[in-house]
């Protein structure tokens, strides 16, 4: 459910904005949408696992704040961001 420390890694290299970036709202999003895509799958084969829902709710409640807030500063990494992460079909 969690990423491992490598892919996560790779996360942080591809959508930091400069050197040594891990806290921008772009490398959290990218992180969450993993995390969120990860559990996505684990409830196709536990549908009542409630208490792991409940995390899977709260991190696409921080993402969508995380967005809002790339969206509020500046729309075209917005845009860019959702596009690249393959969100908001």
């Amino acid at each position: 459910m969690s990423i491992s420390a490598e892919r996560k890694q790779e996360l942080i290299k591809e959508y930091a904005i400069k050197d040594a970036d891990t806290g921008s709202p772009e490398v959290q999003v990218a992180i969450l949408t993993e995390r969120i895509n990860n559990l996505t799958g684990h409830f196709k084969s536990h549908k009542k696992d409630n208490h792991s829902r409940r995390g899977l709710l709260k991190m696409v409640s921080q993402r969508r704040r995380l967005l809002n807030y790339v969206k509020k500063n500046d729309d075209n990494r917005y845009q860019d961001l959702i596009k690249r992460l393959g969100i908001r079909r």
